[in-house]
């Protein structure tokens, strides 16, 4: 089997993502750059059919042409905005959609979520896109216009989907899922703040401080 290292370690925290509430029955995806030729990515319906428990073979190798090289599964619609951030910049290892459950407030009522946790700081701001459908190429075209505003160099993308979900792209698999826990860790924060804000208990204050960024 190709890759059986890569693509057992991806089915891993797939499954670990749905147990977490980090994604749901109605989607979700996530693909790994293993070389320039090939990336492995979680199948169609991961989420619907199989509730994120899949097998390495079901985690399917991909080439830059969107070919199936091996694996059972079929391509997820969501491909193009996945091969968006590759395109956009070599660095990136990992592609990571989730619909993860207390980022999503954020994502669906279409606001840029507060960044407050020090573990977050390294994301900088954290925006809400403009909407565009689901799997569309407006999508895509959305994020990738984004990441060339953002930095022609960017690797590390945290980003909400417009009533849709989240997107991080990061070096690899494993700095993207910890991307994930943070994100989803500064969302609880950030919601609690924000109503403690509104009704007087404590103001957000936006203080400039020096956060230690490096990992």
């Amino acid at each position: 089997m190709l890759y059986q290292r890569e693509r057992e370690q991806l089915a891993k925290i797939v499954r670990n993502m749905f147990s977490r509430y980090e994604t749901n029955t109605a989607g979700g995806n996530v693909s790994v750059r293993v070389n320039n030729q090939h990336i492995i990515m979680t199948p169609t319906h991961m989420s619907q059919e199989y509730h994120c428990n899949i097998s390495p073979y079901q985690v399917l190798v991909v080439d830059m042409d969107e070919n199936i090289v091996e694996g059972d599964g079929k391509i997820t619609r969501e491909i193009n905005m996945h091969m968006a951030c590759y395109k956009h910049n070599q660095q990136i290892g990992c592609v990571l959609h989730a619909h993860a459950l207390k980022s999503m407030v954020f994502a669906t009522m279409g606001m840029d979520m507060p960044n407050l946790t020090e573990s977050t700081q390294k994301f900088g701001d954290i925006p809400c896109l403009d909407f565009a459908p689901a799997t569309s190429k407006d999508l895509a075209d959305t994020v990738k216009h984004h990441m060339e505003n953002k930095a022609l160099d960017s690797i590390t993308n945290v980003m909400l989907l417009n009533k849709h979900g989240v997107l991080i792209t990061d070096t690899n698999l494993i700095k993207a899922y910890d991307n994930l826990g943070r994100l989803e860790y500064n969302a609880y924060i950030a919601e609690k703040a924000l109503l403690f804000d509104k009704l007087g208990i404590c103001t957000i204050k936006n203080k400039s401080l020096k956060y230690n960024v490096d990992e």
